[in-house]
C-alpha cells in the first residue's frame, strides 16, 4: 500500500499528491496529511485513490457532523474545519483564475463566512423505491454513484426540512405512484414567508384521489407549499395550498422579495444578505446615477441599488423572472 503526502485540495475536495511522477487525487485526505492510499482507478497521467489510513492528520481535521458523510455525495468537506473550508475554496478560485485566464488578483477581499449548518435553502433530492432498503429513499445520490443515499437527516438543509425527511419518505412510500416520482425539489424562504418551504414533486403519472388526499394532509401537517411538475419546468403548478408565497428579506434595504420555487435565488440566504451588502458598498451608487443590472433575476441587486437613489435598468433574459 502506497503512502503519500497531500499538498493541496482540488475543486472537488480531494487531496492532491504526486507518486512516481503522476498526480494522485485522494478522497478523504486533507492538505498536509500523510496517508496510506488504495488506488481506485488508473489513468495515463493521473490516478484516483481513497485514504485508507490517516498517518499524520491535519490540525484542521474535524469529526463530520452528518452520519451519512462519506456515503452521501451531497458534501465532500465535512471532515475539514469550516474556516479552513473557506480558505481552501479561495485557493481553488485563485488557481482557476491563473490556470484558465492567467490572471492574478492585485487585491483580494476578505472571504465571507456564514453558518456552517442549516444553510442550504435550495436542493434537488432524488427519490427511489428500493424494497431491499425497506421502502422509499429520499436524498442526494451516493458519492460517485447513481444510487440514492439512505438518508434520515441532513444537517446542511434547513432544520425543518431535515427533520421532515422520514415523513417525506413515508409519504411517497404510501402513494400509488411511488415508482413514478423520481425527484423532489425544495426551496425555502425565511420568516417573511407565510410558509417557509416549498416542495416540487416531479410526477410521471397521474395522482389517485387517495394520493391527493395524502398530499393535502402532508402539506397542512407540515405547513409547506406543495407543487407538482408533471412534465418540463414550465408545467410546475401549485397543488396545495393554491395560494401561497415564498419570500426572503434584505433587512439592510428594508426589502422583502417574493419568489416562486422555480425562480433563481441564492442557496444560502444569510450569505446572500452579506453579499448584497458588500456589493452595494463597493458600487456606492449615488442618487441620479444610471446603473444597469444584467441578468437581474427577481431584483436581488437591482432593488437594493434603487434604494440608494440610483436609476436602475434591470435586464433579464428569462421572461418567467
Amino acid at each position: 500500500m502506497d503512502t503519500v503526502l497531500i499538498t493541496a485540495l482540488d475543486q472537488e475536495g480531494r487531496g492532491v499528491a504526486r507518486l512516481d511522477g503522476k498526480a494522485i487525487f485522494v478522497e478523504g485526505a486533507l492538505t498536509g496529511e500523510r496517508v496510506s492510499i488504495e488506488i481506485l482507478r488508473r489513468r495515463p497521467t493521473y490516478e484516483l485513490a481513497r485514504a485508507v489510513e490517516i498517518l499524520e492528520p491535519s490540525s484542521s481535521r474535524v469529526e463530520a457532523l452528518c452520519p451519512h458523510f462519506g456515503v452521501c455525495g451531497g458534501c465532500s468537506l465535512q471532515h475539514l474545519d469550516p474556516a479552513a473550508q473557506v480558505a481552501a475554496k479561495q485557493r481553488v478560485l485563485e488557481d482557476a483564475l491563473w490556470h484558465i485566464a492567467r490572471v492574478r488578483a492585485d487585491q483580494l477581499l476578505a472571504p465571507i463566512h456564514g453558518p456552517a449548518w442549516g444553510y442550504r435553502e435550495r436542493a434537488r433530492l432524488s427519490v427511489r423505491h428500493v424494497p431491499k432498503k425497506g421502502g422509499v429513499l429520499v436524498g442526494f445520490h451516493e458519492r460517485k454513484s447513481s444510487f440514492v443515499a439512505d438518508m434520515t437527516t441532513c444537517p446542511v438543509l434547513p432544520p425543518r426540512i431535515s427533520a421532515m425527511l422520514p415523513a417525506l419518505r413515508a409519504l411517497v412510500d404510501g402513494l400509488s405512484i411511488r415508482d413514478r416520482l423520481p425527484q423532489i425539489e425544495l426551496a425555502a424562504g425565511d420568516d417573511s414567508s407565510n410558509a417557509a418551504e416549498a416542495l416540487i414533486l416531479r410526477i410521471l403519472a397521474p395522482l389517485s384521489p387517495a394520493d391527493e388526499q395524502a398530499l393535502v394532509a402532508f402539506a397542512e401537517r407540515h405547513r409547506v407549499l406543495l407543487y407538482l411538475q408533471p412534465q418540463g419546468p414550465a408545467s410546475v403548478r401549485a397543488f396545495h395550498p393554491v395560494a401561497g408565497r415564498l419570500s426572503y428579506s434584505l433587512p439592510d434595504f428594508s426589502l422583502i422579495l417574493d419568489f416562486e420555487p422555480t425562480d433563481f435565488t441564492q442557496v444560502n440566504a444569510a450569505m446572500n444578505r452579506v453579499l448584497v451588502r458588500r456589493a452595494i458598498a463597493l458600487l456606492a451608487p449615488q442618487p441620479g446615477e444610471r446603473i444597469g443590472d444584467f441578468f437581474c433575476g427577481i431584483g436581488n441587486f437591482t432593488l437594493p441599488i434603487a434604494r440608494r437613489g440610483a436609476r436602475v435598468i434591470g435586464v433579464e433574459g428569462n421572461s418567467e423572472l
